[in-house]
């Protein structure tokens, strides 16, 4: 495929949509409580939709492999966020964060997000540009990762960042309310919800340094990676609370995340040699996910029964 030829008018328009969604996001949820899940629902179906209509008009305009190439990786930053999202909410059980300040946190948490992927998305099209050896070194990465998952380690376990902050940053646990800060005892200390603002943020830049490098896989175009990691990010928050009971169902879910991975770090190490169209990228992705998701329901069907008293 050939580089595409993108219009300053393109960015622009991506910009706008972009923003103008992500204000709608925030105007209409705002509040400390969640959504419930039929509006939750809702709303993250919307969400999906504006993804896939800027999906349609980049087929449209650039052509079916361009957008191919997008679907392929809003595909893989999504499923990716929803695994993320299990992390937030360890971070939050661990630091006893209140359901009521879930959506402040995740509120900062996602803005910080867009800002930190597009520095991790300039810095790593950058290297790719200009030392196109990287993509053996991000293959090799993505590989790495997915053994890692494949060890299907407890998700559940509080991340190491949490108890590294509750040793080096001054702060209290007690809650108080919505700030972030408090003054006691004279100086200034940090709250739970700030301790667990900075845990999420810390923990979306590992997520980014992990998912960015299969995204890198799927598409070199920088229109196309930050257009769907752009929307990838759009609705997280409706997200976390659809998802919020149903991921510890997901046993099977990492690896699933694990085979996209693999399949990912092969595509960039062979890369030189092997040409995989965007559309199979998309086929196998979405293939790995739903065989994963199926799987975890059918096991879960088959020892409900189990569970239940005799």
């Amino acid at each position: 495929m050939e580089p595409l030829d993108v219009p300053i008018a393109a960015w622009c328009l991506l910009g706008a949509v972009f923003a103008v969604m992500l204000v709608v996001d925030l105007a209409l949820h705002r509040g400390d409580q969640l959504d419930r899940r039929p509006r939750a629902i809702a709303w993250t179906v919307a969400w999906i939709g504006v993804a896939v209509a800027f999906g349609a008009g980049v087929s449209a305009y650039f052509g079916s492999d361009a957008g191919e190439q997008y679907f392929a990786a809003y595909l893989l930053e999504k499923s990716l966020s929803i695994d993320n999202l299990f992390v937030f909410m360890v971070v939050f059980a661990a630091l006893d964060i209140p359901a009521a300040q879930h959506r402040r946190v995740l509120t900062w948490g996602v803005l910080g997000a867009i800002v930190m992927r597009g520095a991790f998305i300039a810095v790593g099209l950058g290297v790719l540009t200009h030392l196109h050896a990287a993509v053996f070194v991000l293959g090799a990465v993505l590989v790495a990762m997915a053994f890692k998952l494949l060890r299907a380690p407890d998700r559940a376990t509080v991340p190491r960042v949490v108890p590294w902050l509750e040793r080096h940053l001054p702060w209290t646990r007690t809650r108080h309310g919505n700030r972030f800060v408090v003054r006691e005892a004279g100086r200034v200390v940090a709250t739970p919800l700030l301790v667990a603002l900075i845990a999420v943020e810390l923990a979306d830049v590992l997520f980014a340094v992990d998912s960015l490098p299969g995204t890198f896989a799927i598409t070199e175009e920088p229109f196309l990676v930050y257009s769907s990691n752009l929307f990838a990010v759009l609705g997280l928050r409706s997200l976390y609370a659809v998802v919020g009971d149903l991921l510890a169902k997901l046993r099977y879910l990492h690896l699933g995340l694990a085979g996209v991975l693999a399949f990912a770090g092969a595509k960039m190490l062979a890369s030189p040699w092997v040409t995989i169209a965007p559309l199979v990228s998309v086929g196998v992705i979405a293939a790995v996910l739903a065989a994963a998701a199926g799987a975890s329901v059918v096991m879960g069907r088959r020892e409900q029964p189990r569970r239940e008293p005799g």
